[in-house]
């Protein structure tokens, strides 16, 4: 809309010879003639040369109909200008007509009388071409049937960003009538949208020229005061064809469902991340509070802002889950995990901390019932339920949590306990998509907890038979210091073969022996087992260490196992040491004054190979020696080389200040992984 006067100002003045103008006569090319009574043609305009393709001094005081007319038709023509102008009625219509050049286009025409001040009568006639007429009125039908009736949008706002008009489509959409838009801003029909950026972004296709395309908005309109919608808005400049900017033009779409859909999708492959994060990342060990550890780092701060993770203390006590209805006794925190610091985390248990929660509080409502619990919004009487105290209660509320969930630890049908979350700093309230990914993630750490719990306790019978089979506090025996140790595999279930004795025999001598059963399980611990009480009924008959091996040989054959082992039997009294190896590492002697140096022994093969023969070797031991017998598992690795691990055990071992129990803590702790795969057994005798 032009905002000027188009022909003059307000005063009367007249405009000035740039005063905008309309293009679209211009688009049709419309022509002006004028002709006299007798039909002469009084009046040429420049248009009607473009359209008829004479002169003026070609057209002028000539008949118009024999120029203009083929003959066919020149009757016709003379009796309808009879008509205008003798009645004065308009006549209009189209019909061929002859140009110059002999081509005969159809014309549109408006006929009508004119009177000058003088009484005499003239014709005027305007026309122009009709095939750009009908186009132009085919794109002005076409345009206005879609504006109508599509389902886009479709505002026009003038220079001034004013509303002209506005289709139905954005009628319901704002819900406010088109009456109610015209001659209005944004801001004045929609207030409750961020008319200032709407406008911003008006001015400056405005003013550039260049659209805006496809960006969102989101607000509010009357049409559905209570609910946020989201629009996908294009803005475009409108210009004539003389490229006069006449205003700008607004397409809106309401995207909201399809961006709730995309939002949906989203949520859905974030989903997907937590719970495959979770899967990559809980029960990495069989460790019940670092697999609760590992739940409640993947839970924040993607799920809430703090996370804890408490398992009921009965069933780690008595190492069987809880059924779900069941009365909880005493919740043993676990893990507690907070994505900022928070006074919230002061209001949950610590980790190790027994805590009795009442039957009213929600998450003894969750392992009882073995449901999950939601509140989205938390108000002062919820907080009391979810809290174990008043002053826990009144940190949460200092905290600003504002939403709650609670999720049972269920596996194998009983329940282990409950993942607790809450939000402060994140807005949104937990729903139930939340509420799902929660429980995801806690069936996932549960299986985990259960499977760890199940560990510990099969792992710690194995250990205790394990020990059972082996030799309490070594006796201390006549000018013999001994220290012995044994470690169990660090993650198997299953016990293993190492084992170590000490033996009195007679004369004062001891017999000293460290042995590993090849393989684990039952059937390495039963035979470890035999072979020990077997070397200790043949160690009482006084035999030499290499019929002692013979004669266990057989047996290990007789079991179809193997075995390695090295036994030594020392005499005090010839200060002498006589020992045999069965496909064992050699032991090590560390003399008063040198370095510590492996003994250079025949090793021999292993027991229940059978059928090769044992070599005793004799030495000399003398007050201050030192012999050191161990497994395999001491020194060998998946990794290092065997000849580089004796060599590290050597230089452990050049500290002849230690004790002996010193000395068997420092290898321990300097060779041994906690995840090693195999057990071992250490034993070192002092000569006093």
């Amino acid at each position: 809309m032009s905002t000027g006067v188009p022909f003059g100002s307000a005063d009367g003045q007249w405009a000035s010879g740039s005063a905008e103008r309309s293009g679209l006569l211009d688009l049709l090319g419309v022509a002006a003639v004028v002709l006299d009574a007798e039909g002469r043609i009084v009046l040429w305009s420049p248009q009607a040369e473009a359209l008829f393709g004479y002169t003026a001094q070609e057209a002028l005081g000539h008949h118009a109909g024999p120029l203009l007319v083929p003959p066919q038709h020149l009757d016709l023509v003379l009796r309808l200008f009879t008509e205008v102008m003798g009645t004065g009625e308009v006549w209009a219509g189209s019909f061929p007509v002859r140009r110059k050049d002999g081509s005969m286009p159809l014309v549109e025409f408006r006929n009508m009388r004119l009177l000058d001040d003088r009484g005499d009568f003239y014709a005027l006639g305007i026309a122009t071409d009709e095939a750009t007429l009908s186009q132009v009125e085919r794109d002005v039908a076409l345009s206005t049937r879609l504006v109508a009736q599509s389902p886009i949008g479709v505002a026009v706002l003038d220079t001034d960003l004013r509303y002209l008009a506005v289709n139905p489509a954005l009628e319901r959409m704002n819900g406010i009538p088109a009456k109610d838009h015209l001659g209005r801003t944004v801001h004045e029909v929609l207030p409750f949208l961020d008319a200032a950026e709407i406008e911003a972004a008006l001015r400056q296709v405005l003013e550039t020229g260049r659209p805006l395309v496809d960006e969102y908005t989101v607000g509010r309109t009357p049409a559905d005061p209570g609910h946020d919608h989201t629009w996908s808005v294009s803005y475009y400049r409108l210009e004539d064809p003389a490229g006069r900017v006449l205003g700008v033009a607004g397409l809106l779409v309401d995207v909201t469902d399809r961006q709730r859909a995309a939002t949906e999708a989203a949520r859905a492959r974030w989903r997907l991340a937590v719970i495959a994060d979770g899967s990559s990342r809980i029960g990495t060990t069989l460790e019940v509070d670092r697999t609760a550890h590992e739940l409640a780092d993947v839970a924040v701060p993607e799920l809430a802002d703090v996370a804890a993770v408490d398992v009921l203390d009965s069933v780690l006590e008595d190492r069987r889950p809880a059924e779900p209805g069941a009365r909880p006794a005493l919740f043993r925190a676990l893990a507690v995990k907070a994505a900022y610091p928070s006074e919230a985390v002061r209001a949950a248990d610590p980790p190790g901390h027994l805590a009795r929660y009442g039957a009213d509080r929600l998450v003894t409502q969750c392992v009882r019932t073995g449901r999950p619990i939601l509140v989205p919004h938390v108000d002062d009487r919820d907080l009391a339920r979810i809290a174990r105290d008043p002053e826990a209660a009144a940190l949460l509320a200092r905290a600003g949590v504002h939403t709650y969930l609670t999720t049972p630890l269920i596996a194998r049908g009983g329940v282990l306990g409950a993942l607790c979350l809450t939000r402060a700093r994140n807005p949104e309230p937990f729903d139930e998509d939340d509420l799902t990914l929660a429980g995801e993630l806690a069936d996932r750490a549960a299986v985990c907890i259960d499977n760890a719990r199940l560990y510990q306790s099969l792992r710690d019978a194995a250990v205790t038979l394990q020990r059972s089979l082996l030799p309490g506090r070594p006796p201390q025996r006549t000018g013999l210091e001994i220290a012995t140790r044994y470690r169990p595999a660090g993650t198997t279930l299953e016990v293993g073969g190492d084992w170590f004795d000490v033996i009195p025999l007679v004369a004062d001598k001891t017999a000293l022996v460290v042995g590993d059963v090849m393989g684990s399980g039952i059937n390495a611990a039963t035979t470890m087992g035999r072979l020990r009480t077997a070397t200790s009924t043949l160690a009482d008959l006084d035999i030499p260490p290499a019929g002692v091996l013979r004669h266990i040989d057989k047996i290990t054959a007789d079991l179809d196992q193997y075995a390695t082992c090295a036994y030594a039997v020392y005499d005090p009294h010839r200060a002498a040491c006589r020992i045999a190896v069965a496909g064992h590492l050699p032991p090590v002697l560390m003399r008063t004054g040198e370095p510590p140096r492996l003994l250079d022994l025949p090793t021999g093969v292993p027991l229940g190979v059978g059928g090769v023969p044992f070599e005793d070797t004799t030495f000399d031991l003398r007050p201050g020696d030192r012999l050191v017998l161990y497994t395999d598992g001491l020194v060998e690795t998946r990794h290092d080389p065997l000849d580089e691990r004796l060599a590290l055990l050597l230089r452990l071992l050049d500290a002849p200040d230690r004790s002996l129990e010193e000395t068997c803590d420092r290898l321990l702790e300097a060779l041994r992984d906690p995840d090693d795969h195999d057990d071992v057994a250490v034993l070192i005798a002092r000569l006093r």
